[in-house]
């Protein structure tokens, strides 16, 4: 152990001595988490390494400690910058309301999304806000679709990378997985097939593009007619991505 750090060990013990009885409380939950089972993993990966990964899973555990709720997505963005710099300044937030890109790493602008959906399906990622489709034109002519495809490109241009952070299994026992959407593979929507559901009672009128290779259907972007007006990304294929990392802990109930 380097000095360094049995000077901060002593500066943490001494001002331990200080703390409130409540204060006390919440330091001997997060400790006791600390101590519970977990496990961490580096897939394939070119962000994180081990001190990054054990730095995430720890944030995650914190979280966990005093919430059942799952990582949201400005969680997200402000620990993987925290972890990031850890280690090195690497990682700068974009300022909040973007349109863009969450974060810039290592000079890369990335686009950052969660799942958390209560019917995940492990291999098959669901993005239920990839973008807002706006208040253009758009009514009941299936030609529309073509100008919503086009600003799915035009968002697609502010980045170069696209992190999703899933929850797979939630409280006691959690695991999480980052997951890289491959920008290659969503610009193939430029060949997909396009269909508006003119029989639907939304306007308005929803549509899809259903993207494929081959017999394979990678995914569906559908263009969502409600009060939101967004896209949703359906049923990407996460074998068709790369897992970075993984984490699962046990999380016990107080």
């Amino acid at each position: 152990m380097s000095e360094i750090d049995r000077t901060r060990i002593e500066l943490l013990v001494a001002s331990i001595r200080d703390l409130t009885p409540g204060q006390f409380s919440w330091l001997e939950r997060t400790v006791q988490i600390f101590q519970c089972q977990h496990h961490y993993s580096i897939v394939h990966s070119d962000l994180f390494d081990e001190e990054t990964l054990e730095n995430f899973g720890d944030a995650l555990r914190i979280h966990h400690s005093f919430s059942a709720e799952p990582f949201s997505k400005d969680k997200f963005e402000y620990v993987l910058e925290r972890v990031v710099n850890m280690s090195s300044e690497r990682a700068t937030l974009a300022p909040k309301g973007n349109q863009g890109h969450d974060i810039i790493i290592d000079r890369t602008r990335v686009s950052l999304k969660t799942q958390a959906d209560k019917g995940i399906k492990e291999e098959k990622i669901w993005i239920s806000k990839f973008m807002e489709l706006g208040k253009g034109h758009w009514g009941d002519n299936p030609a529309d679709l073509v100008t919503l495809l086009d600003l799915f490109f035009a968002h697609l241009d502010n980045y170069e990378r696209i992190l999703i952070l899933r929850a797979l299994r939630k409280a006691p026992d959690w695991i999480y997985e980052l997951v890289e959407i491959p920008k290659p593979l969503l610009m193939l929507a430029s060949s997909g097939k396009l269909e508006m559901k003119i029989g639907s009672t939304q306007f308005p009128k929803p549509g899809y593009c259903f993207v494929s290779d081959g017999d394979t259907e990678l995914y569906q972007l559908y263009f969502d007619g409600g009060s939101e007006r967004k896209l949703q990304l359906k049923n990407l294929l996460k074998s068709r991505c790369i897992v970075h990392a993984r984490w699962e802990f046990t999380i016990p109930v107080v």
